[in-house]
């Protein structure tokens, strides 16, 4: 998800709504993740009131105080994940020291639903733009479960768009996709399914390189409110 999941006054939780269903379940176990905000209160609380609306168990996995023995339990008996946003390398270097990743590549083997916002979208990928290092916003070397590159916040945030394209006709990332604020990229089996849309005029990227530069194109988005009424 590219950004703007879960918006201060919490009026739009369509996107939400769409990561809850893919666990197929009435009440399904969701677990939150904030290492990249440095397991954020404020963010935490906002996942709670959130998510709550929908009838979840819900639950926060804690890396920075008092994080639960047995990590690997923990996880597996979750139904989904939701990973914040924050710095991606700093997360991803808790994450390994805490074999969390192999616990969370277990889950989603299973068939847990993983998917976050900005920090916790491009992290599943080969490689990131990132501005987890103060200055230029840099390419991140990823977990690599998902082929390519990913770039989030690609219509809210002025450096992202031109900064992702440079890179990927350069060559310093490999070929990807991104997305605006208010945009879900579906994933199945390693492949991107479908985007969706919280925001009418939101929409889904390919970026890749052709020759000394970058191609991009828009990807079919389907609009989530257009369905509102009937869920």
């Amino acid at each position: 998800m590219g950004g703007a999941v879960l918006p201060p006054d919490l009026d739009n939780l369509l996107l939400v709504r769409y990561f809850l269903r893919q666990t197929r379940k009435k009440k399904p176990k969701v677990c939150f993740i904030g290492a990249a905000s440095g397991d954020s209160e404020a963010y935490r609380l906002r996942f709670y009131a959130g998510f709550g609306r929908f009838g979840c168990v819900l639950a926060h996995l804690p890396l920075f105080a008092r994080t639960p023995r047995d990590l690997e339990s923990f996880v597996l008996e979750q139904d989904a994940i939701f990973v914040g946003g924050g710095n991606t390398r700093s997360m991803l270097a808790v994450w390994r020291d805490w074999g969390l990743d192999a616990h969370l590549r277990a889950a989603w083997e299973r068939g847990t639903v993983l998917g976050g916002v900005s920090a916790g979208a491009i992290c599943w990928f080969e490689q990131g733009l990132t501005d987890s290092i103060a200055g230029p916003l840099t390419a991140l070397d990823c977990l690599g479960w998902l082929p390519g590159s990913c770039c989030p916040h690609y219509d809210s945030e002025p450096l992202r768009r031109p900064t992702f394209r440079r890179l990927v006709g350069r060559g310093a990332m490999g070929d990807g996709v991104a997305a605006d604020d208010g945009v879900a990229l579906h994933y199945v089996d390693g492949k991107l399914a479908r985007a969706v849309a919280s925001r009418r005029r939101a929409k889904a990227w390919r970026v890749r390189k052709s020759g000394p530069r970058a191609v991009e194109t828009g990807s079919p988005t389907r609009y989530l409110g257009a369905r509102r009424s009937a869920t």
